[in-house]
């Protein structure tokens, strides 16, 4: 009589014969690891870059997601979430539940490698991201794009981004260079900032600001609050996600020297992800704030509500915006 094989042993043998259609593309992340992915992905968990989900037209291919996905302002508006289990953050990963989940592809953050590794060694196919320049963005779009097999949804999402950035760099590029205000961005600690390196410090000079800070070769980095004097911004951004806000700056008489907050040019960004296409709107937003007499005709809620609209097929909700 034939042996048969063991259930488990015939599944493992199943889940190495290749999907129709389907074909391998070697993606080098962000940690310098080669992963080797089967595209298009049918299962995938988002610890990260989770707002390309509506973005992309991806819900059908979520299978786990990060538990702050549930507090984002813009996933909370898809009834899909409801049925999207959580899988922990990205600084504490449940294991147990992603394995459970089967996923094709994991996508997360780079702030803990050893996660990385150790999912890796579980058998699980995980890439690692973290944007430190919005070239660095685009290309996270796209990569979604050819892991879905989403590409022209992802070009038609960048060309709108695109369209909002060049609104932007056309209305500043009349700005003379010694107009130009020192812009700096203030993280989860008022004395933490950006230097020239991040997204935001690129937006900075996109929005035709200068960052005082741009010298420090770091994203996050605690300086005294004497160098942020001597640096004197003309206007301060601070963090959507940040436990403080423009009042505590404004209130405190150790900041008083700074011009920003004598003018009461101190403002708190919205508490979006900057690593989401509702991107190209932060740097519209920030743009109308340093300048706001070069942007006076535009009308922010219905740029934004055109773009809300091609992008995730829902309206602009106001309130998103302080």
């Amino acid at each position: 009589m034939q042996r048969r094989l063991p259930f488990l042993i015939i599944a493992l043998l199943l889940m190495l014969v290749p999907r129709a259609g389907a074909s391998t593309v070697v993606v080098k992340d962000k940690l310098g690891r080669r992963v080797e992915v089967t595209v298009p992905v049918k299962r995938a968990v988002f610890i990260s870059l989770y707002e390309y989900i509506p973005a992309l037209g991806l819900w059908d291919k979520v299978v786990g997601v990060n538990r702050w996905a549930f507090k984002n302002t813009l996933l909370q508006r898809f009834e899909q979430l409801k049925g999207v289990p959580p899988v922990g953050t990205g600084g504490d990963v449940n294991i147990e539940a992603i394995m459970a989940l089967r996923p094709d592809l994991v996508i997360i953050w780079i702030y803990k490698p050893q996660i990385v590794k150790f999912m890796e060694k579980r058998g699980l196919t995980v890439i690692a991201v973290y944007p430190e320049s919005l070239e660095e963005l685009y290309q996270n779009v796209r990569l979604c794009g050819r892991l879905f097999a989403k590409e022209r949804k992802t070009e038609e999402v960048l060309s709108l981004m695109e369209g909002i950035f060049n609104l932007v760099k056309s209305r500043v590029s009349k700005i003379p260079e010694g107009k130009r205000r020192k812009v700096l961005w203030l993280w989860g600690k008022p004395t933490t900032v950006n230097g020239g390196i991040g997204v935001q410090h690129d937006l900075i000079g996109m929005i035709g600001g200068i960052n005082p800070a741009r010298h420090i070769k770091a994203k996050h980095v605690d300086v005294s609050l004497e160098r942020i004097v001597m640096w004197n911004p003309d206007v301060i951004f601070i963090w959507g996600s940040a436990k403080y806000g423009p009042q505590d700056l404004i209130k405190s008489s150790q900041w008083a020297a700074v011009r920003a907050v004598k003018e009461g040019r101190v403002h708190k960004a919205p508490s979006w992800s900057t690593w989401s296409p509702r991107l190209a709107l932060i740097a519209l937003w920030m743009a109308k704030k340093i300048c706001p007499e070069v942007f006076s005709d535009i009308c922010m809620r219905c740029l934004a509500d055109r773009f809300y609209r091609k992008v995730f097929g829902i309206p602009f909700d106001s309130e998103e915006f302080n």
